[in-house]
């Protein structure tokens, strides 16, 4: 359904709200499946996700209705398959700036694409590309954003959303709204070749980027520090004067390295 509520030029332009389904990427993953035809910036949202994923097949856990919780269809043709990362960055980078109004200078990204408040995780990124050839077809773009909820199970213990900081409730359609047209932005940025701008925001958005912090990898606790990602999405830890380069789940941030 068309839907004019949406200022960009494409992302939100087809818009469909859901009551209730597994995931917003399966449901928008599947009807790619089954050929039904999608412009690229449709928006899919979900009242409640009985099943929402994180990277990793981390479990999702959102209060139905209190938060947003919607995938959004990108083409980037233009992307070649090696840089994949670069739309990672341009999504994190927009959903940092489409809630900077509320949140100002305490958001952040940890890496690689979870959405923070000082050490609170705030929200999610998961993208899944469809890939034909040497080309990305399309990009399922799944986020998970803690609005108005304000209990969490005990097994994510630094979940925070935007009403437990701002002690205030939000209208979920208006923020839908400013995050899209953020995300469109960034996207935009990326499809013109500007990712060094881009990339220069993120980092100076990352988590306990340039500050000595404590890890642990390969069962080792030790004290580093973020200097970059590498292109391919490595995050790169100097440690002893040397460049260790981690993949996802290769290295744990010890925010509280005494009870490990």
């Amino acid at each position: 359904m068309q839907n004019n509520t949406f200022s960009g030029l494409f992302v939100g332009q087809n818009f469909v709200s859901i009551t209730e389904v597994d995931s917003t990427n399966n449901f928008l993953k599947q009807t790619l499946a089954n050929s039904t035809p999608l412009i690229e910036g449709t928006v899919i949202m979900a009242e409640s996700q009985y099943a929402g994923r994180g990277q990793q097949q981390n479990q999702w856990h959102s209060e139905a209705g209190k938060n947003l919780t919607f995938s959004i269809l990108l083409k980037p043709v233009f992307l070649p398959l090696n840089q994949q990362f670069d739309l990672t960055i341009a999504v994190s980078v927009g959903i940092i700036k489409g809630l900077e109004k509320l949140l100002a200078d305490d958001l952040c990204v940890k890496w690689p694409n979870d959405i923070y408040f000082k050490d609170g995780k705030l929200g999610g990124v998961l993208i899944e590309n469809i890939v034909q050839g040497t080309q990305i077809k399309n990009s399922v773009i799944g986020i998970g954003l803690n609005v108005n909820q304000q209990l969490f199970p005990q097994f994510i213990p630094n979940a925070v959303s935007i009403k437990q900081i701002l002690q205030k409730d939000y209208d979920l359609k208006a923020l839908l709204v400013e995050i899209c047209s953020s995300i469109e932005a960034a996207y935009l940025m990326l499809r013109a070749e500007n990712f060094d701008q881009l990339k220069t925001f993120y980092l100076q958005k990352l988590y306990w980027f340039n500050k000595p912090h404590q890890f642990k990898a390969d069962g080792q606790v030790f004290s580093g520090i973020i200097k970059d990602v590498d292109r391919s999405g490595r995050l790169q830890v100097s440690c002893n004067n040397e460049l260790r380069m981690y993949n996802l789940k290769e290295i744990e941030f010890l925010n509280n390295p005494e009870k490990q």
